[in-house]
Formats: structure tokens, sequence, C-alpha cells
């Protein structure tokens, strides 16, 4: 159910619709009164589709006084809370991560305030620079409800939550005396102070050295300063070599006694000059475990050495633990004394008889350790293994250990036990980055097909289950689907492996059961594995295929040969580019092309091209031209057909919505919907990026439900029609804003669901 309210927006455009049902008058048509308005709005509901994980979270942390709060944070899909109720709830789905600003879903730190659970801070940013080279500030987002709600701050240095080492942690840092004062170590410009909670901040005196462009380029992947340890009046900060060598410090770890204003290098052992500090922990006896790792990013190379720092309390005295050809990934602490619990995490680790994480219980003493992961039972099938770069002990039970992966997140109850059971708490942690979605027809046996990045293609079955049925369980990425509208059981799908760095195209002819592999790719397929492309099927046997940059092909015979179609090649832009290609579904002879053009400063337009003859040959549709469509990249375009009504399209261009009647030969444009440019730290509102049709409402005088991700009246959103593009009401609000939507699909089983990929966010659908 969708939840009616009166929020219409007045009929926007003349001229519309074919495809009414009922012969009815056409709505907002000139000189005539829509005949239905759009009754409904936001939806009542939403919920994320089952999968559990599927992204790497890079960081959890408790809260160190109320141990049921934790948090986790994520490269790109935001960051959740647990308080104990057996699910995570997403915290960044809301304002502030809108369409504009899915950047911020990548969150590269994390904090809590000791002395009020309530308080959480989060620093977002996907990347240090963006596609033009420039550097992108991030943001701290403060909240004083757990991340019900959030203010944010921009930043005067970038952040890269998506960038390499992007687990080291916590960069972030509350004086735990002070509240309102904390730290930020940051990448490019060294080691920053807030007095105000956040709002503004200034260099500290480790040094004044900010990182030009050209110096983040160079170094490619820039650390900076790594760690900030609060050790009662004093504070260290662990520092990159990649930041030591550019400012001129002489070596990896400062102190400070004066609250930052001043610092003096502190002598580390020779083993590990030159090395990476990924993570710390310290013991309630003051010491001050520190991880070295010679390697930085997920799944850092070795070697790694632990030590035991006795900090500011006990001479600044070393004492090495453990060391592991492996690379350390991190470290956690639990009571005091020479009974100390403490676990380390070896990232990097695939095989299922290497080490992933250790535990001593005589403070790390060298032969003490024993493995409690690798061999032992796990939930499903594989190891605990991979990107294990953190791991935490919970506060009030030494038994309870979590450790982060690639793929999510992993947990014993049993530390103590000599095979310790293992088990996934991932549920409503959904973290897949989504390129496609395609729904059938209705009372298909499949809710959808999802192309999901490193986690491939899959049927959705059961929304309240994990998928099974899908072409391929290697790691790789699912680019798109398409669905035989005549008979569902005919599915076809694009991917890549990335163990192996290869292109696939596969078919089922079973409604998913079975899969078969394409024997043979088309021109441009193997060398061009990315995104901005699609496939669709007209007919058993006759394919078509969008590769990235290349001119499209068709195959008869199920992938066995391929043939050129005649559509114009694409001049390079500087970013992928590809046709987006849809059926139509009551004339599968005939297949539209869609050309965005490619980037926003092309010198030309987009442009539309149409087949007849199941999308073999095309032919320019002059009307796509005088409708001047606006140059645009793939991801900010879409082009969609009403199954409903032959030659029924819908064209979002990235800036309006253009809908035709007549299979493109003519078009018209939609009022209403506006790009909003970039402001300050605020990213550009795209007009119309996205658009789909699903199961119209009971008695609409139009035959689909129509859905489109755009900007009205400065506003992004998800906007909803149910009289043919007359009359629109906002669909989502404010609270459901998930970084923005990638990818979007209408359902032609029940009015008012759509399913939806937010930013890393899994799929989610409506009620």
């Amino acid at each position: 159910m969708v939840r009616k309210h009166n929020i219409i927006i007045p009929a926007l455009v003349a001229g519309l619709l074919a495809g009414c049902s009922g012969g009815s008058t056409t709505p907002g048509a000139s000189g005539t009164a829509p005949v239905l308005a759009a009754t409904v709005g936001s939806a009542t509901s939403y919920t994320s589709a089952k999968w559990g994980g599927g992204g790497y979270v890079t960081g959890i942390i408790y809260h160190p006084t109320s141990y049921n709060v934790m948090y986790a944070r994520t490269d790109v899909g935001g960051a959740y809370r647990w308080e104990g109720n057996g699910a995570w709830t997403p915290i960044t789905d809301g304002i502030g991560f809108n369409g504009g600003e899915s950047m911020y879903h990548g969150i590269e730190s994390l904090a809590v305030v000791p002395s009020n659970d309530q308080l959480v801070y989060l620093v977002a940013g996907l990347t240090t620079l963006d596609g033009n080279g420039h550097r992108q500030n991030g943001r701290l987002y403060a909240s004083s409800d757990r991340g019900t709600t959030w203010t944010h701050y921009d930043l005067p240095f970038p952040v890269g939550g998506n960038e390499d080492a992007r687990a080291i942690g916590e960069r972030l840092q509350v004086d735990p005396n002070n509240p309102s004062t904390m730290f930020y170590a940051s990448r490019t410009a060294g080691l920053w102070k807030s007095t105000n909670a956040g709002q503004t901040w200034t260099q500290t005196g480790l040094s004044s050295t900010v990182l030009t462009d050209a110096q983040i380029q160079s170094i490619g992947n820039v650390r900076g300063v790594e760690q900030v340890i609060f050790d009662n009046s004093t504070i260290y900060a662990a520092i990159a070599p990649d930041y030591q060598q550019a400012a001129g410090l002489t070596s990896i770890l400062y102190k400070s006694t004066d609250g930052g204003t001043s610092w003096t290098p502190v002598t580390v052992p020779s083993n590990v000059i030159g090395y990476h500090v990924p993570h710390v922990a310290r013991s309630g006896d003051g010491y001050i475990y520190i991880a070295f790792t010679e390697g930085s990013g997920q799944g850092a190379s070795g070697p790694g050495v632990l030590y035991k720092f006795g900090g500011s309390g006990h001479g600044e005295s070393w004492s090495q633990l453990a060391s592991s050809n492996y690379g350390y990934g991190g470290v956690s602490v639990y009571g005091t004394g020479s009974t100390t619990r403490v676990v380390l995490a070896i990232t990097g680790v695939w095989n299922t008889t290497d080490p992933v994480i250790q535990l001593s219980d005589n403070a790390g003493a060298p032969g003490t350790w024993r493995e409690i992961a690798a061999g032992m039972t796990h939930w499903g099938t594989g190891t605990s293994g991979g990107w294990v770069d953190d791991v935490k002990i919970d506060p009030t039970n030494k038994d309870h250990v979590l450790h982060v992966h690639g793929g999510g997140i992993w947990e014993t109850w049993g530390a103590s036990s000599t095979t310790p059971a293992w088990d996934v708490p991932l549920n409503n942690f959904e973290e897949l980055t989504t390129s496609a979605l395609t729904t059938p027809p209705a009372g298909a046996s499949y809710k959808f097909a999802a192309s999901f990045g490193d986690t491939a293609t899959w049927l959705q079955t059961d929304l309240a289950a994990h998928p099974t049925k899908g072409p391929s369980t290697d790691w790789g990425n699912g680019y798109s689907t398409d669905v035989l509208w005549s008979d569902p059981t005919y599915i076809v799908g694009s991917g890549s492996n990335s163990s192996t760095n290869t292109a696939y195209g596969f078919w089922s002819g079973d409604g998913g059961t079975t899969w078969s592999f394409f024997p043979t790719l088309p021109n441009g397929a193997a060398t061009n594995l990315h995104s901005q492309g699609n496939i669709v099927t007209t007919a058993r046997n006759n394919i078509v295929w969008a590769v990235p940059n290349s001119v499209p092909s068709y195959t008869t015979d199920n992938g066995a040969s391929w043939t050129s179609t005649n559509l114009p090649s694409l001049p390079a832009v500087g970013w992928d580019r590809g046709y987006r290609l849809v059926v139509d579904r009551k004339n599968p002879n005939k297949v539209y092309a869609y050309d965005s053009a490619g980037v926003p400063w092309n010198n030309t337009t987009g442009k539309v091209y149409v087949s007849t003859d199941g999308g073999h040959n095309y032919t320019l549709s002059q009307g796509s031209v005088s409708a001047n469509l606006a140059p645009n990249a793939y991801w900010t375009t879409s082009m969609v057909v009403n199954p409903n009504v032959e030659g029924d399209l819908w064209l979002a261009d990235g800036n309006a919505v253009y809908h035709s009647t007549d299979s493109g030969a003519s078009w018209t444009k939609l009022s209403g919907f506006a790009t909003v440019p970039a402001n300050g730290s605020t990213a550009q509102l795209q007009g119309a990026s996205m658009i789909a049709l699903g199961m119209a409402q009971t008695g609409s005088t139009y035959s689909a439900a129509i859905y489109v991700v755009g900007t009205m009246n400065g506003v992004w959103g998800i906007y909803h029609s149910d009289d043919g593009g007359a009359t629109w009401a906002r669909f989502n609000d404010d609270t459901h804003q998930f970084g923005g939507v990638d990818a979007m699909a209408a359902d032609w089983n029940t009015y008012g669901r759509i399913y939806f990929a937010g930013a890393g966010r899994g799929v989610l659908y409506t009620n």
C-alpha cells in the first residue's frame, strides 16, 4: 500500500498520451483537464530484499560504556547501528545523503563519545580526487540521537572512504576528557583539530604540509596520518611513510603533550621503520598494542609485526609480541595485566589453512597465540578470511569476537573454545552495489533479476531469503539482464569474472534453474568490462548486446556467433559510454537504441535509433534530433517502454523527461523536472536520471504507473505519476534518500512497489 496525501504538482505537459486504458480523454492534453490526478505519494514502507552483507565493511566500533551500542562503517554503503535487538539499522539513508550526495556513503571514520551514548560522528567522502583530478573535500556528520538525524559540516580536506587503506582506523578521535575537542588524521593535509565538535578545523603543529593535487596523483594511494591515540595527557600520532617523506618528518610515530600544539618524534623499533599502522588498541592498564604492516590497504601485504608499547605511563617501552609473513589488519584487547586477551587479525588470507584470527590470553606474550577462525565451522560455505582489516572483542563478553572482511562481518560467541563456530550477523545489513534491475511480467516465478558489483547476477525469488538462482557464484560483476516478455523463463545477461578479468554473457531457458554461457563474445566485449552497456532479447535465441564503447552486435543462436549492427560507432569522450537498448514488448521486432552522448560537455545531443527487424538494423529518429536531448553520462540517463502499448516510450536524458507514443518518431518534453547545479560540497542534482514503469493504479487512465528519479522545484527524489505524467507526487521522503538511486525497476504484480538500489545499499522495495 502507498500512503495517500494531497501533495499534487499541477499538470506539467501538453499533448499526452497514447496508451490510456478505456479510451478516455488524454490526460493533460492541451485544452483539457487531467482525468485523474496523481493521488498517491510517499511509500509507506521500505524493506531490504534479503542478501546479507555483500560488501566491504571497513570498521566496527563499540560504544565504550553503553556496550549494546555498536556501529559499522562501509566503503560505499554508509553506516549501520547495532543495539542488541537482532538486526542492524542503517543510519545514513536520510537527509544529507540524497541523490547528489552518494559520495558521502563512503565512510572513512567513525567516532563516539564515552560520556554520551547518543552522540556519534562520521567522516564521509568516497575519494580524495574527483574524476578530473581535483580534490573534493569531505564532510563531518554529527548526530545527537545515534544516527537518526544528522547535521553536517564541510571539512577543509579531502577524505577517501572508498580508497586504498580505507580500513585504517579510527582516523577520527574524540578527546575522552573534552568531547568538544576532536582530532582527524587526514590523508593529504596532516593532523587536524577541532574544539567545537567538528564545526571548524585547524591544522595542528605536527606539520603544515598540504599535498597538492599533483602530489596526490603522483603518490597514487595516499595514507597520510593514520592514527591518533589518547594516552592520558599525551597524544600519539602514527604517520604513513608517504606523508612522512612529503612532510619531512623523521619518524612514523610522534607525540604531543600540549594538546597538539607541538610534536616530537618517538623512536620506533628498527624492524618497523617505514611500516604502516592499520590499527591500535589501548588496554585499561595503559599499554598500547600497535599492529605494524609493511603494506597498506585492504588485504595488506606483510610482513606484519605486533608490538606492546608502554606509552606515557610505562616509559615508552617496546615489546614485540608476534610477527607474520602476512599483513596485520586489526587488533583488539580485553582486560588488564598478564591475562589481557588480545585478538589479532591476519589480512589478505584466502586459503582455509592459513591463519585468520589469532588469540592470546597472556597479553600477547610470544608463544601464547592460537588460531580461532581458520579451519573452524563457518556459516554457509567458504572461509571467513579475505580483507580481515578490523577485529573487535565485545566489551561485555570476551568470548564474543567480530571481524570484518570483504563481504560483511563474521562473529563467534565461543572464542575460548578450541574450535569456535562462526556465523554472519548480517540481518538487515545490505551492502551491494547494483548496476541494473529487471522485473518480469506479472506471474513470473521471480521478483527481479539484479546485476551486482562483485557478487554477479541473481534472481530474487523470495524477498526475505538469500537468492539461490544465478549463472555464476564466482567473484565478479553483473552488468545487465533482460527477460523475454512473452516467456519470462528465458533470461539473458552479461557480466565479468574478477578473478580472471574476463567478460561473459549467459542465458537461461528455464527461469534460472540452469544456465549456459555464450560460447563466443561479440566485438569489444573481451576488453570493455564495464557497466555502461546492456543486453536485450527479442525472442529465444535472438539477443542484442550493446557492449560499452562498441557497436552493438546481435546473435540468433544464443551466442554461437555474432553480427555487428549498423549503429554508428561511439567516439571516445573520456568516460565509458554505450547504447541503452529496450525492446518493444508488444512488438518485439522493434528495438530502440539510445545514445546519451556520453558526457555533459560533449558538443552534441542524445539520439534515439529504431529497429524494426529485431534489433539487427537501425534508423535514426529525426524526432529525437529535433527534441535536442541533453548530452549526459550513461548512468544519469534512462529509457523504458510501456509493455502494454506498442511504441510507447519514456526517456530521461539527465535533465528532463520525454515521452513518445509513436515508436520514437516524435518526442514530447515534460516540464517540471530540472537539474540543480553543484554548490559547494553539494553535488549536482540531476533533473531526471532514471525512469521505471510498473503496474497501474486501478482506475487509472494510463496503463502503467510511472516513477522518475529526478529533481522538481529544487527537491531531489523519486516522483510518481498515475495519469501518464500529467501530475506528479513525490514518492519517497527526506528520511528515505539512500544516498541516491543507482538502479530502479517497478513491479508488474503489485501497484506502488518499486525495486531500487540505494548507493551501496543493496536492493530495497516499497509498499
